[in-house]
């Protein structure tokens, strides 16, 4: 027989019921539906039935959502999912997410919006070249497409160097029909999309005509010295070790690189090593070089991703 218990959270009345409990209900289903216990209130509080385990589960997870609330916070899907993940015990406070990156041209801020997050953007902060490893959705190109405009803009750096491996061609470009821009843009997109998210389409387009924003696959990065740059590597995943080498090599006086990559989606040709997954032996423990984890509970689209990624990592299990 269950087990079944009552817990009642008194009301706190610097929270508004409708902020807590959300439109229809949306902020609280999932909790129902993860711990399976029944969320309603009366004049006494919030009342939690359920499974004893759960209902104590479900009911530090609501605490928390009250702390956040009170901290200032607002209640979306992914801050609720990612208490979950975390019990309700180390999730985040409000001043985890104050880690204010920049604007889009649109005036949205972009914030850091898990721990992890946090823990990236202060290594880009303070080192002059960070690993960022983690499946998609973390946030790994994005947030440091925003650090890198975050500085160009301030002045700390003179351009922008944005490069990928173009993997699918074996970086021989030459048989693919139209000029270098046509031959490379399939593989760079992603990179353009983020920069236009966040700067502007116009803008962007002006910059790199300009030449202080260069986008280029990785092969054209060979015998170069890049000074007074913020330098992203994508999907580095997919670089060979004498690859990687090379690339970091190529920093300069006065520059920075980001390596973002998912160790989980290489596709190097069967039997290639990988320089991402040999890197961190040869350089942890380097002055100045950090290396970020970053994993599902850092993920920030939307929720289905983390539970692909979830799902697949059960069954490599």
């Amino acid at each position: 027989m269950t087990d079944e218990q009552t817990v009642i959270i008194p009301w706190d009345e610097e929270v508004d019921p409708a902020d807590l409990f959300g439109t229809n209900n949306e902020n609280i289903t999932p909790v129902e539906e993860k711990y399976e216990v029944a969320l309603t209130y009366n004049a006494e509080g919030i009342i939690i039935i359920g499974d004893k385990n759960n209902a104590l589960k479900a009911q530090t997870v609501m605490e928390k959502f009250i702390k956040l609330l009170k901290e200032g916070k607002s209640l979306d899907e992914t801050l609720i999912n990612y208490v979950m993940d975390f019990g309700g015990g180390e999730a985040p406070s409000a001043e985890a997410f104050d880690s204010m990156v920049c604007h889009t041209y649109r005036g949205k801020p972009i914030r850091c919006k898990t721990y992890g997050q946090k823990d990236y953007i202060n290594a880009i902060r303070k080192n002059e070249i960070v690993f960022a490893i983690g499946p998609a959705g973390t946030g790994k190109t994005y947030l440091a497409m925003a650090m890198a405009i975050s500085a160009f803009k301030a002045g700390e750096v003179g351009r922008i160097v944005l490069v990928r491996p173009a993997v699918e061609a074996g970086e021989s470009l030459g048989f693919l029909p139209g000029d270098l821009k046509d031959k490379v843009d399939p593989y760079l997109r992603p990179l353009y999309d983020a920069l236009y998210d966040i700067m502007g389409q116009e803008a962007g387009e002006r910059n790199i005509g300009k030449g202080t924003i260069e986008i280029a696959p990785l092969a054209y990065m060979r015998g170069r010295t890049l000074d007074n740059s913020f330098i992203i590597l994508d999907e580095a995943q997919n670089t060979s070790p004498e690859q990687m080498k090379m690339f970091l090599t190529r920093l300069g006086f006065g520059s920075k690189a980001v390596i973002t990559g998912d160790i989980t989606q290489i596709d190097l040709p069967f039997k290639e090593r990988s320089g991402l997954l040999t890197v961190e032996s040869i350089l942890k423990g380097v002055k100045g070089i950090s290396f970020i984890s970053l994993t599902h509970a850092d993920v920030v689209r939307n929720p289905i991703v983390q539970r692909i990624i979830n799902a697949y990592e059960r069954a490599e299990k």
